[in-house]
């Protein structure tokens, strides 16, 4: 299947994702619609999850329902209710939803081992976002529910962004360089901490937006060793007792993200594409965590977010080094664009 075939997924992912969009078009076209429609499906269940509108009964019936057609359990068309559909603010997922049962089409044209891939994906990422849903099913900001342990925390960002690391690789190994010598255990575990990596530090950003959902995804047996309960995350007067473990997971997701590198440049050196379709979230990311090393964490008025300008100039210099092996790899430790 070629990209031409699938305008579908150019048009949506231009509505629905700015930064994933550019991502997708310096891949090549031999991944491109597996990718970008693995995506716009999960995009389209996290929506479903996320309409607070909807009780969380009705949203979790609704996922379930996209999960079993989504992974082949079920067949026949999937609908989404207009008044889902009609209370998204985004008017690219209010058009996703709407053409939700299209790009279900548009996944029974790949072959049966694409078909697998993305299925196996999507079926992990959906028992994610349904999992986050029972967690979070009483949350508001009068009630702030902590995930518990640090294996919680790993489970969810493996489920919801680790697995993609997986996915990718499978994808990219079978259509690009199926024939070159590379550690596939090694390449995929470095690929799940990739994911891992990026998912932290959305967490990490969204913190205050998060606990005044009631979603606390710093998990309480260390909030309870700094004598910290959830509900005092609130209050930005906290901040300095948080910071020690704040920072801790900061270097974790820069551990995750150096692995990132480290899966970037282990991926042959002739996959151009692949490389800066990598190399652009996890400089994103190690610039992200910069600034959140430097700005007030808990104050919901900080929303952490890199400019434009900032990611046009980031994307020239890589493609500027990339011929430069020696400077590429220096891009990620020596600060990065």
């Amino acid at each position: 299947m070629s990209a031409s075939s699938t305008p579908l997924l150019e048009d949506l992912l231009k509505d629905v994702s700015r930064s994933f969009y550019l991502t997708l078009r310096v891949l090549p076209s031999a991944v491109r619609p597996q990718i970008g429609l693995a995506y716009l499906l999960a995009r389209a269940a996290d929506t479903i999850s996320d309409t607070d509108i909807i009780p969380v009964v009705g949203r979790l019936a609704a996922l379930q329902g996209f999960r079993k057609i989504l992974v082949g359990s079920e067949s026949g068309e999937f609908q989404v209710d207009e008044f889902v559909a009609a209370h998204q603010v985004s008017a690219g997922e209010r058009l996703l939803l709407k053409r939700i049962d299209e790009a279900l089409r548009v996944l029974e044209r790949f072959d049966p081992t694409d078909q697998r891939l993305i299925r196996d994906v999507l079926q992990t990422i959906t028992s994610g976002q349904e999992l986050d849903l029972q967690r979070f099913a009483y949350a508001s900001s009068n009630c702030v529910i902590p995930l518990k342990t640090d294996a919680e925390l790993d489970d969810y960002t493996f489920r919801v962004a680790g697995c993609v690391g997986e996915f990718w690789t499978r994808m990219c190994r079978r259509h690009l360089f199926p024939a070159d010598a590379i550690d596939d255990t090694e390449l995929i575990a470095n690929g799940i901490r990739f994911g891992k990596g990026l998912q932290l530090v959305n967490i990490l950003r969204d913190l205050p937006e998060d606990l005044r959902r009631g979603r606390c995804y710093l998990p309480l047996a260390p909030l309870s060793e700094m004598e910290l309960k959830p509900q005092e995350l609130l209050a930005p007067e906290n901040e300095n007792r948080l910071l020690p473990l704040y920072d801790d997971y900061l270097d974790r997701a820069e551990a995750h993200l150096a692995a990132g590198w480290y899966y970037t440049n282990l991926l042959p050196r002739r996959a151009v594409r692949v490389r800066l379709a990598c190399a652009w979230p996890i400089l994103i990311g190690r610039k992200t965590l910069a600034r959140l090393r430097s700005e007030r964490i808990l104050d919901p008025a900080r929303r952490i977010k890199i400019r434009r300008q900032e990611v046009w100039s980031l994307v020239a210099r890589t493609v500027v080094t990339y011929p430069f092996a020696r400077v590429w790899r220096r891009l990620y430790h020596s600060g990065g664009p």
